[in-house]
This record gives C-alpha cells, structure tokens and sequence, in this order.
C-alpha cells in the first residue's frame, strides 16, 4: 500500500450537518434544489467549511501508452496519444475549450508515451515508454505503478501550490478503455462482455476481438481482486495509476475532485480499493456512454451530475460539471435566509 493513505481522514459529517441545516434556513422550500442541495452538503463535508469555495479549478491530463494496443484493440494507432499531447500542449483539444470555459489551469503530464513528448509545457514524468502487453507479461512492475501514483500525488501537490480549490482528472492513451475494462472485470467479477464498449469508435467485428484480448490477458495475469496495486500492475496503465494518485492526494489535502468518465471512474475504484475514506471526497461529473461505466459507477455506489452520451475522456465531462459546483457554493453563499429577507418561511407560529 502507498504511505499517502496514512494521511487520508474521512470526510467531516459534522460541517454537512450543519450545512444542511443551513439550507433549510435558504429562501425556498427545503430540498427545493435537490441534487444541487446535496453538492453544497458534500462539499461542506468535504472542506469542513459551510461555505467552500471551489475556484479556481486545475485540470490535469495524464497520458500515457499501453503495450496492449499491438492487439489491434483500437480504432486508432498508438501515435495518436503523442499527437494528441502535442494538441493538448497547443491548446486544440475539448478539455482545452472546456478548461477555459470555466477558467481552470491546465497541466499536461507525460507519465508514460511511448515516444518523445516535445510538445512546449507538456511535464515529463515519463516512468518508460508504455506498458508492456498485458496479454505477454504484466503491464508493469508494482514499483512503477506506486512511481506511477507518485506522479499523481505531485501533480497534486503543483496544483494546490497554484491556488487551486478543485481537481479535475483527465487522461489520453491509446487502448487505456481496454486495460481499464479488465481492471474492471477482475475488481467487481463481472464478464468482460458486459463491459467492454466501442472506446474511440471500433466496429462489432473488433468489438469481438477486444472482448476476447482482454478474457486472455485477464486469465494470463490471475491478478488478485481483492489487492487493488497487483491489479494496477498486471492489467493497468501508467495514467491510470497516476490518476488513482491524484485521488488519494485530493482526499488527503481535502480537495474536491471530480471524476471524469470510465477510465477515471476506474483510476478513482482503484484509489478507493487502497482507501475507502477516498470516497467521499469524489464528485463524479458524468455518466459515459461506455457501458462499463455504470458497473464502475455502481461500485462505487456513484451517481453522476451529467448523462450527455459522452465518451472522450481527457477530462472533458468533469470540466462540463465544474459549473454545478459553483453554483452549489454560490447558493449557499449568496442566498438570503428567510429572516435576512423578512420573508415568512412555513414554521408554525
């Protein structure tokens, strides 16, 4: 396990007991807001503030390589995730756009391309160049997955020393739908089929084939279920484990984070696996329209702010759920309360 986990508490009830209390003091009906409601709680638990401030956002794309891309499990060869770093350093992709839209900072971090990253602003925390094929050996080596999560927690940390109140995960690796769906399998028992989803867009023929590539890489590992770090190593990626690093950190600097489609909901049930106090500190954005991203949600017992029908990932959904924060910590810090307005609430006399 990673020392990181010693410093995680469980989020604070109390402050969400006393936000909620506030809220009925609000002028509207009580729970009239819903969800939005229940943000406002989550964040106070989170912050241990009544009245937290989730701005500004940083956003951080972990990219990376996977060896199991030589298996043909991708519409799209593995030189798109250099490319799209360099896209990512010059400001072209969504999660730029979006990151922008609502004012956040955006570090882009190499953890494991499988070429030279030379892109101007991209960090290089480059551990090797991609995992190997899960379907030969293990992705990698436990070390480099805790060096993996270390490069997360860093991340973390740079954000944090830059002010930001908020994290929003993303991620961009070729195949990474694939290591992530055997993760999946193997930590809730479910069938591969029932989870592996068209990622960047292959048809039925290789559907087939991405669902057979991972029953076997599945069955050659025999990765434990029950040790979360084992089942990161043999089946998993590098950004993967960053993410699952930038989780544990959030939780143990009590910052919101908020996760992004199916890889991040499977980095953050990895995180969660190695510390279930993380849990609380997960907002998740949106529901992904990988099917595998419901059984990963309902692992985690999650329910998302958004269901749109996305499937990008870099981070994208989360940056489009960013704007309900605010307005969760806008209600509760703006709003008047019923005595502050001299409006009548329902109280009996």
């Amino acid at each position: 396990m990673h020392p990181i986990v010693d410093h995680i508490q469980p989020v604070d009830r109390h402050a969400g007991e006393v936000t909620c209390r506030y809220l009925d003091t609000l002028t509207k009906p009580p729970g009239s807001l819903g969800a939005l409601e229940d943000l406002a709680v989550q964040l106070s638990t989170i912050t241990g503030e009544l009245k937290p401030s989730v701005a500004p956002p940083a956003v951080t794309v972990f990219a990376a390589d996977h060896g199991v891309a030589e298996e043909g499990v991708s519409a799209f060869p593995q030189a798109v995730t250099a490319q799209m770093v360099a896209n990512f350093a010059s400001g072209g992709a969504a999660i730029n756009v979006f990151a922008r839209q609502i004012g956040a900072n955006i570090e882009v971090v190499d953890v494991g391309v499988a070429s030279a990253t030379e892109a101007p602003g991209v960090v290089n925390a480059k551990l090797r160049y991609g995992t190997a094929n899960m379907v030969v050996e293990d992705a990698m080596h436990a070390d480099q997955a805790l060096a993996a999560i270390d490069v997360g927690i860093a991340a973390v940390e740079r954000a944090r020393t830059a002010g930001a109140r908020c994290l929003i995960v993303g991620e961009m690796g070729i195949a990474n739908t694939t290591a992530s769906s055997a993760m999946l399998a193997v930590l809730t028992g479910e069938s591969v089929a029932s989870l592996v989803g068209a990622g960047t867009g292959i048809n039925q023929q290789q559907l087939v084939h991405k669902v057979a590539v991972i029953e076997r890489a599945i069955a050659a590992r025999n990765a434990d279920s029950l040790a979360p770090l084992e089942v990161l190593a043999k089946l998993g990626g590098l950004e993967i484990a960053a993410m699952a690093g930038a989780y544990l950190a959030a939780a143990a600097h009590r910052l919101p984070a908020i996760v992004d489609g199916f890889i991040a909901t499977v980095a953050a049930l990895i995180a969660c696996r190695m510390c279930p106090a993380v849990r609380g500190y997960l907002i998740f954005g949106h529901r992904s329209h990988e099917p595998g991203h419901n059984i990963a949600l309902k692992a985690l017992e999650a329910k998302p702010l958004l269901d749109m029908g996305m499937r990008l990932g870099e981070g994208s959904g989360a940056a489009l759920a960013f704007p309900l924060l605010q307005a969760a910590t806008a209600m509760v810090a703006e709003m008047a309360t019923f005595t502050d307005a001299g409006v009548s609430d329902n109280a009996a006399p």
